[in-house]
């Protein structure tokens, strides 16, 4: 399990830009409090190595699914806190609230306001993210 600003980052396949170059299916791990975003290290070395020959043959966009197999994506995340391979994005942002409520307990039982006030902000950070997530989907849904 990966950790960023003290969420657990979330297992899922997406895009990643590099420099000039986008590849897309590309198993990562990201957060979804400060959307930090990293290449998930088990396929690390290949990604890097496919983004090399992109860049040296000026390849705008690359898929990474049709140059490296990655064979069980359940294996791969295992040992993530979740991945969004079942949920929608407003399930994942549910469960990050879920978690950081539970912790917010546990440092209030400890009086550690420090930690109380991270939480505080993450959970601030998640609810406006559910709330964007949530209009966007009803104003999609209205079109």
């Amino acid at each position: 399990m990966s950790f960023c600003c003290g969420a657990g980052m979330v297992g899922s396949i997406g895009t990643v830009r590099h420099y000039k170059t986008v590849v897309h299916n590309v198993p990562i791990l990201f957060c979804p409090v400060c959307d930090r975003i990293e290449v998930h290290p088990a396929i690390e070395g290949e990604y890097e190595i496919l983004v090399e020959y992109a860049q040296g043959d000026n390849a705008p966009e690359v898929d990474f699914a049709d140059f490296v197999s990655v064979d069980n994506t359940s294996e791969l995340f295992e040992n993530c806190s979740m991945t969004d391979e079942a949920a929608s994005f407003a399930d994942v942002l549910k469960q990050q609230i879920d978690i950081s409520l539970d912790l917010l307990g546990v440092a209030k039982e400890l009086n550690d306001d420090d930690w109380r006030e991270t939480l505080m902000l993450r959970l601030k950070r998640l609810s406006e993210r559910l709330k964007q997530y949530n209009k966007r989907r009803e104003s999609a849904a209205c079109d």
